[in-house]
């Protein structure tokens, strides 16, 4: 299937690794113009050489951003304006809030999170519904995660602002569908990517077992029986923001395997 997605400019948030990356792959892959971000400039040069290295897409762009700062995300989208000419699609994505429960975090931690988990969202979208509505139309995705169907023990902040998310997207696929702008969230399940080690290494150690035993535990939850993989994730991303989705919006959808067992 042509996903219609050769030369559409695209902004994905916080891709130089893990499923951020993967969404970008994946769009370059079908010929879309990318920019990357996250803080790490050299890790953005480094993925960006190896999108480019890895599908021949020469139109990959990265920059900057901190997500928790306003100023950040207005550049990042100036800066698309610059290098791709406009904005016809936009994929959310931040790194996860520290792991814990209610007990462990004060107002700041909470702060924080709401400025890196939803703020963040909130700003970005408002920068491109401006440049999707002069191109009569665009996409956006927000990556959440699977608690937003279920809630994850140990992950109240996750849990609090993913679920934003969901609102948030919800209200605007009614008041942006007048204008042809598409909006979903999408939430990762067990993927394999850092965060998700970094988590399994946290519940192993605090249940006295190995990483493996861990895993296996995990993967006996979920009815695919293993991991996904960060390309799974992404493929479905790329219908999302793709022409070949033309009515699917306001949806929460998760990626998951089967795991979620909640409606």
């Amino acid at each position: 299937m042509d996903f219609g997605l050769k030369d559409k400019a695209v902004i994905v948030t916080a891709s130089s690794k893990g499923l951020g990356k993967a969404t970008a792959l994946e769009l370059a892959k079908e010929g879309a113009r990318v920019l990357i971000s996250s803080r790490n400039e050299e890790e953005l040069q480094n993925t960006a050489n190896e999108i480019i290295d890895l599908t021949g897409n020469q139109h990959i762009h990265y920059t900057t951003c901190d997500m928790t700062k306003s100023e950040d995300i207005r550049s990042l989208v100036e800066t698309a304006i610059s290098k791709l000419g406009g904005v016809d699609i936009l994929v959310n994505n931040t790194g996860g809030p520290p792991a814990g429960g209610f007990q462990r975090f004060e107002d700041d931690d909470w702060q924080y999170a709401f400025e890196l988990n939803l703020l963040s969202y909130i700003r970005t979208i408002r920068e491109v519904i401006p440049h999707m509505k002069s191109n009569n139309g665009g996409r956006i995705v927000n990556i959440a995660s699977s608690s937003t169907k279920q809630a994850i023990d140990g992950l109240i902040l996750s849990n609090t602002f993913r679920t934003g998310m969901v609102g948030l997207s919800k209200s605007l696929s009614r008041e942006l569908a007048q204008d042809h702008i598409l909006i979903n969230t999408v939430g990762p399940g067990r993927i394999a990517t850092d965060r998700v080690a970094e988590l399994d290494q946290l519940n192993a150690e605090k249940r006295n077992m190995t990483v493996d035993e861990l895993r296996s535990m995990s993967e006996k939850a979920i009815p695919i029986g293993r991991y996904g993989e960060p390309d799974e994730f992404a493929k479905v991303i790329a219908f999302l923001v793709s022409d070949a989705n033309t009515y699917l919006t306001g949806q929460s959808l998760v990626v998951d395997g089967g795991m979620v067992t909640a409606l």
